[in-house]
């Protein structure tokens, strides 16, 4: 079992920044990927950004070059940093991970983001 608490949501006006983080604790040394997802109200969650435990990261699109996904091993710690916040950013922000061998899946209980225009 992992458990992932996540904090640094909040509102901003656009154009601001936030940075999310994500603490995980559990099965911690069984941790292969970690990432942020989001959802919006009536959307499906959808995936923004992934780090794998050997440094390589994805990111969607449409945050490509805003936000920054980094990991901190030693803390067990994952964080989002959001530059340039849009609107289209608005959603609830959830912390995940998956675990080797089987790769099941942990979710935090996401932290609401909102950029006002």
């Amino acid at each position: 079992q992992v458990q992932l608490v996540e904090s640094g949501g909040g509102m901003v006006q656009a154009g601001g920044s936030l940075k999310l983080s994500c603490a995980a604790s559990g099965a911690v040394s069984r941790i292969d990927v970690m990432g942020w997802y989001r959802q919006a109200p009536g959307q499906e969650r959808l995936s923004v950004a992934t780090i794998a435990s050997s440094g390589s990261t994805k990111y969607r699109d449409s945050v490509e070059g805003r936000f920054t996904i980094s990991r901190d091993t030693a803390k067990n710690m994952v964080y989002l940093q959001m530059n340039s916040l849009q609107p289209d950013d608005t959603a609830v922000y959830f912390c995940y991970a998956d675990v080797l061998p089987s790769f099941r899946g942990f979710w935090g209980q996401g932290t609401q983001v909102t950029v006002a225009s």
